[in-house]
């Protein structure tokens, strides 16, 4: 017997709650709280499109939430885990400034400095410790900001969640930031059972441990009984709690106050509870954020569908930039899933979890499905929902309101990044979800026995980052149920941008269209990138390169080779793929310059787990296995190559069986334990460069 549906129900609100609040504070981050009034008076709804900025972003609350709760996973669900095994997360999933974290440096941005120490060998949680980063810097916001994932996954147990909360806020943070992160934390876990908000406070300042933080509580909870206004609560928590009270550039001092005021002042209205977040200045996002967090539990999908559509435009869509590209393109339902898995793991019960990419299980969901953006001038635009919502069982509902010839709808859903769209703020890099030699199965159902045609289609950018589009064949609709399955055609190892399907009827048809499941997985049949693709010597980085997620100081397309990578310390990798690539074989053409140790990477799932067979010294060949900064050596052999000379390379692996070849020797392994059993494909060098003739990845 898995989590019950009220539970998992509560974990997808939590984080759809999440996910709002975020981008309604996005856009205003930062500014202050009069130019906020001055322009938007309050920010009750999404303000990205009057500021020119994209509503799904890169973001730093939403990566390193999701992100860093992956430690659970990758430590096989321990009921202890540690804050050295979240530390050894961040290392493992974080590129070195590029991503996830505000890169603001040491001695300045709190997550900066902790990761610096981390990489430098100090483990957690003396990374974050007051000792090791003074008073200001470990008591700034960043606790706060990334633990609901693992309050989420403890429903109705409030010590645990304190717990866990407490450990991965220590990772980075110390002091009040680490005491009020548990207390967050824990009023999250108890928020499942707990609806009434005097009675949640007042079970939960026991988790408290701090004088300061209590007085806080205290305070925040006296000062919004006594104000009926938002705006005066404000005022008076700016004058005991602002930002010109606390030191440092973010301090968890003032946002938690704001957090809490935010709740108080709401009371049982989640829009205006992430509007006070989202409209009171200072960390806009973070508090934004973790309000819709709390309140989604709280008052579940109903209280998130009580204002405004806040769940349309953002239609289940998230980024998770790491080093595992493959996991960036998300959405919430797979992270809920990821929340439900865990939590049921350390209860030690069997779920019942779909294992269909998209199986639209949850109430409303539509995980990331919208009109496509790339067809231009559509005939017929369906209106997108759930069965779910009007008792029709779980699928993705599109309703038509006249679907005729010549009058075609077309629905698609992201599977890399939007070649229009510029990504600011933080870098972002993730790999595709879909690759030409994959099988997408669809399996759909209409009201009308005879229904309207369906085929599946594609997206992806050429060489010259231009839009092109292959489709699949047309199938008949019914009430009966269709399978679609659709192998994706060769495209040269471009990126797949969309996944759509297009729908056409010769007679006139209005109505509705359900599509129950579509799913792909496994490791492409082929995926090849071939000669030089590079074609201008100024654009070191176009479109298509940026399906590799690179950690590396230097990786780019080269105007003598496919790619070259370089790197002047050890650990410089980029890959490609996702966790569905399983048993495969991956080669090129290496050669290599003033290099310490070079070559083929493989199932990695992040930058500090994976296999490699890899060259050095002129004279060595072998086969290791990296995880978390410690190597094992797995098989070895003896060779003999010069630098800047060519040279095959070959890695295949089958199970837990690894085959490499150089040249002529070929080396094999079996990995007996903890064996890495999927993962993506490519580069790794330490301390020089590695130019590269042609990607090639099969399936066996």
């Amino acid at each position: 017997m898995g989590l019950s549906e009220k539970y998992k129900n509560q974990i997808y609100a939590g984080v759809l709650g999440k996910m709002i609040g975020v981008y309604l504070g996005r856009p205003v981050e930062g500014w202050p709280y009069q130019s906020i009034i001055e322009r938007f008076g309050d920010v009750p709804y999404y303000v990205h499109e009057e500021l020119n900025l994209p509503l799904i972003v890169a973001d730093d609350d939403l990566s390193g939430t999701f992100a860093f709760f992956r430690a659970m996973e990758d430590n096989g669900y321990p009921k202890n885990l540690t804050a050295r095994q979240i530390g050894d997360t961040w290392l493992n999933y974080i590129i070195e400034d590029r991503s996830i974290l505000w890169w603001g440096g040491l001695g300045n941005a709190t997550e900066h400095t902790a990761y610096l120490h981390l990489k430098n060998g100090i483990p957690a949680p003396d990374s974050g410790s007051m000792e090791k980063n003074g008073p200001v810097l470990s008591q700034q916001i960043g606790a706060q900001i990334f633990m609901d994932a693992y309050a989420m996954m403890c429903p109705g147990d409030p010590e645990y969640a304190d717990y866990l909360v407490r450990a991965c806020a220590s990772v980075s943070h110390d002091g009040i930031a680490v005491d009020a992160a548990g207390f967050l934390g824990a009023m999250e876990a108890a928020a499942f059972d707990q609806r009434n908000l005097e009675k949640l406070f007042d079970e939960n300042v026991r988790f408290i441990q701090t004088e300061e933080l209590s007085a806080l509580v205290d305070n925040v909870r006296n000062i919004c009984k006594a104000e009926s206004d938002w705006r005066k609560v404000r005022e008076r928590l700016d004058e005991k709690y602002g930002y010109h009270i606390y030191p440092g550039p973010c301090h968890m001092v003032p946002n938690h106050a704001m957090v809490l005021a935010s709740l108080l002042c709401a009371g049982d209205d989640f829009a205006e509870s992430v509007k006070i977040g989202a409209s009171a200045a200072w960390d806009t996002d973070c508090n934004a954020g973790n309000v819709g967090c709390l309140n989604g539990i709280r008052l579940g999908i109903e209280g998130i569908e009580s204002g405004p559509d806040f769940r349309g435009p953002v239609a289940d869509r998230l980024l998770v930039i790491t080093s595992d590209g493959g996991e960036g393109i998300s959405d919430a339902v797979k992270e809920t899933k990821r929340i439900v898995r865990a939590a049921e793991a350390v209860r030690g019960i069997e779920g019942e979890e779909r294992r269909e990419r998209f199986a639209f299980e949850y109430p409303g969901s539509v995980q990331g499905f919208t009109v496509c953006p790339y067809v231009e001038y559509p005939k017929c635009t369906p209106k997108i929902s759930n069965g779910n919502e009007i008792g029709a069982g779980n699928g993705l509902r599109l309703n038509f309101d006249i679907l005729a010839e010549g009058m075609n709808a077309h629905v698609s859903v992201a599977t890399f990044l939007d070649i229009h769209e510029e990504y600011r703020n933080y870098e972002t890099y993730v790999s595709p979800t879909l690759y030409t030699g994959q099988t997408v199965t669809v399996r759909a159902d209409c009201p009308r026995e005879d229904g309207p045609d369906m085929r599946p289609y594609i997206w992806y950018a050429d060489r010259n980052g231009q839009l092109q589009r292959t489709d699949g064949e047309w199938i008949r609709l019914s009430s009966k149920g269709t399978v679609l399955a659709w192998n994706i055609p060769d495209n040269g190892g471009l990126p797949v941008l969309r996944f759509g399907l297009e729908f056409s009827s010769v007679k006139r048809y209005r109505g509705d269209v359900f599509i129950r499941s579509i799913d792909w997985s496994n490791t492409p049949r082929c995926l090849n990138q071939e000669g030089i693709m590079m074609r201008d010597m100024w654009d070191t980085n176009p479109f298509w390169a940026k399906m590799f997620v690179a950690s590396a100081k230097s990786f780019s397309p080269n105007l003598n080779c496919t790619y070259c990578i370089s790197h002047d310390e050890p650990g410089g990798l980029a890959t490609i793929g996702t966790r569905d690539f399983t048993d495969y074989t991956v080669s090129s053409m290496l050669k290599f310059s003033l290099h310490k140790r070079g070559g083929l990477a493989a199932r990695s799932a992040g930058h500090r787990r994976y296999y490699a067979a890899v060259v050095s010294g002129g004279d060595t060949f072998q086969i290791i296995k990296h995880r978390d900064g410690k190597e094992t050596v797995l098989a070895e052999g003896s060779v003999h190559y010069a630098q800047f000379v060519k040279y095959p390379m070959k890695f295949t692996l089958c199970g837990n069986k690894l085959e490499a070849s150089f040249g002529e020797v070929t080396i094999m392994a079996e990995d007996k334990e903890d064996a890495y059993l999927c993962g993506a494909a490519g580069y790794v060098v330490d301390e020089g460069a590695v130019f590269i003739d042609g990607f090639h990845l099969e399936k066996k």
